[in-house]
């Protein structure tokens, strides 16, 4: 089992945050960040938002430390990278 973390550089909400990921499947990244203590609404798409004050917790329980580049080529090469879709009206479909 492999997760992995990039550093806390992601302003939001008053803080900063990491992306938290794995290269196997959703299960094991569920699974890690509820023992991380981490909260089903921090799921977005393919990754957890882990906030700076949890990042060391993250590392101690084995997630290993890379940057955010290396966290979207791990997604991509298990084929867990979700994108966000396209806001409704912003011409990307095609018409019927």
């Amino acid at each position: 089992m492999t997760l992995y973390i990039d550093p806390p550089t992601w302003p939001g909400h008053g803080r900063m945050w990491s992306h938290l990921v794995s290269d196997v499947s959703y299960d094991e990244l569920h699974a890690f960040a509820a023992r991380l203590g981490c909260p089903p609404r921090a799921f977005e798409r393919d990754h957890y938002d882990v906030p700076a004050a949890r990042y060391a917790s993250a590392v101690e329980l084995g997630a290993v430390e890379v940057g955010s580049k290396e966290i979207v080529r791990r997604l991509i090469g298990a084929g867990l990278r979700r994108r966000k879709a396209p806001p409704a009206g912003d011409g990307s479909a095609a018409s019927a």
